[in-house]
């Protein structure tokens, strides 16, 4: 019964980050995208700093040609009452790229105390890259 547990476990880690692993991720430089899987209407109200916008129905093999497939992917929504993000990481892994979801979405980011850009920003905790 344990072995099972931490399978699932460890299976579920490798899909999902939470927004701290994705602020500590993003402020150490690593090789990952915030993927608003949103329409571009809520993308432009705020949205996770220096993400980039593909809606879910606009991904197929032509549309994500120009992305990098060595970066991984972290795809994200509004939070709990929106699914984009579980269909855009589902797209992207049948792409053949390397995706997790963020747990709660933009609605947890800005939880968590972490900012938003747009037209409608919200205040928080700024990422500094160390790109």
């Amino acid at each position: 019964m344990m072995q099972k547990q931490i399978e699932f476990y460890k299976n579920k880690l490798t899909c999902e980050m939470d927004p701290s692993d994705l602020w500590d991720a993003m402020e150490n430089g690593e090789s990952i995208i915030a993927l608003d899987a949103r329409k571009s209407f809520g993308f432009d109200k705020e949205h996770i700093p220096n993400a980039i916008n593909f809606p879910h129905r606009d991904m197929n093999e032509e549309s994500t040609k120009h992305l990098d497939k060595a970066k991984i992917y972290v795809c994200y929504c509004d939070g709990i009452g929106c699914n984009a993000s579980t269909k855009a990481a589902l797209k992207m892994t049948k792409l053949g790229f390397k995706v997790k979801e963020l747990i709660g979405g933009v609605e947890w980011w800005k939880f968590d105390g972490y900012a938003t850009t747009g037209t409608q920003p919200s205040k928080g905790a700024q990422i500094e890259c160390a790109c």
